[in-house]
């Protein structure tokens, strides 16, 4: 079956069609990004790789965490696709794909994304056959407070992701901790197809008004009403 993944959670959106056995077509691109160019990028790889939008069996989508406005318009292209095209689809959240991308190193991993205001969104997994297994919650700390449990761990780990690699000195409090290249920085869409495909096969599908972004902590408009509410009522 043909799966299309789709992934905004980073500055970096990452589209990738394949199958069960290999990576099809993948592609990318930096910078804002809007439902009007998510969807050209999808008709534009479909066509280098010679397909057509109604050969797609299943969509995945990146869930996030990430930054609010490019996760939500991944998620809402995804689950646009899906419908119009009434195949399955199948939510993964980024950090999973994230860790996904280096499942071959035997230590353990830390999946750490840029969640910007100085925080990042991070996970801890420990790799398995074939892939990564995650260890406890998905959280949103500073780089200080992250690096402090690094410190007091003492284990052999690989960070990886653009939060690792834009905190790198806060965060590489010992020898113990690597940092994973930048090609590695990003959740790409073929991992994310990677993942999602064998869901397809078992029939693991969500229910379209499940797949909702996963976002952590309140977005700026938020904090913005709570801090008027709060000065309102002093």
């Amino acid at each position: 079956m043909i799966v299309l993944g789709i992934d905004t959670s980073t500055a970096v959106t990452s589209v990738a069609i394949g199958t069960e056995n290999s990576i099809l077509g993948t592609t990318s691109f930096a910078g804002v990004r809007k439902h009007d160019d998510v969807v050209p990028a999808v008709e534009q790889l479909l066509s280098w790789t010679g397909h057509e939008l109604a050969n797609v069996n299943g969509v995945a989508v990146g869930l996030g965490p990430g930054l609010y406005t490019g996760l939500r318009v991944g998620v809402e292209a995804g689950k646009a696709l899906a419908q119009v095209l009434n195949v399955p689809i199948v939510g993964i959240a980024s950090l999973d794909v994230l860790a996904f991308g280096v499942h071959q190193t035997l230590r353990t991993v830390l999946a750490v994304m840029d969640a910007r205001r100085k925080e990042v969104f991070f996970a801890r997994y420990r790799t398995v056959h074939g892939g990564v297994m995650r260890e406890g919650e998905y959280r949103v700390a500073t780089p200080v407070a992250l690096a402090a449990e690094l410190e007091a761990a003492r284990e052999e780990v690989l960070l990886v992701g653009d939060g690792a690699i834009l905190y790198r000195q806060e965060l590489e409090v010992s020898g113990h901790i690597e940092v994973a290249p930048a090609p590695f920085a990003h959740p790409w869409a073929s991992a994310l197809v990677t993942l999602a495909a064998p869901r397809f096969i078992r029939e693991e599908t969500d229910r379209l008004q499940d797949v909702v972004p996963l976002y952590l902590r309140k977005t700026d408009a938020e904090i913005s009403w709570d801090q008027r509410a709060r000065g309102a009522s002093a």
